[in-house]
């Protein structure tokens, strides 16, 4: 069973793989929404890697996604 430290570390490669998707620069506003996406998809039981980044990137296509009108994970359901 992971850690939970094997486990954060999980949820921030798939931000970062987001932003190398869409190859766009961190800023805060954009991390907070993806990594409020990422842990409310893990909760969900998405526990891959992979699975993660598939629906972060499926959810929010591009930067302007992740601003405050942005969907939430709950909206892909």
């Amino acid at each position: 069973m992971p850690t939970r430290d094997e486990d954060f570390s999980m949820l921030s490669q798939a931000v970062q793989a987001w932003y190398r998707f869409y190859e766009v620069v961190p800023d805060d506003q954009a991390s907070h929404t993806l990594g409020a996406a990422a842990i409310q998809f893990f909760n969900d039981g998405h526990r891959s890697l992979d699975e993660l980044t598939t629906l972060l990137i499926g959810t929010y296509v591009g930067r302007w996604a992740t601003r405050v009108n942005a969907p939430t994970s709950a909206a892909v359901h």
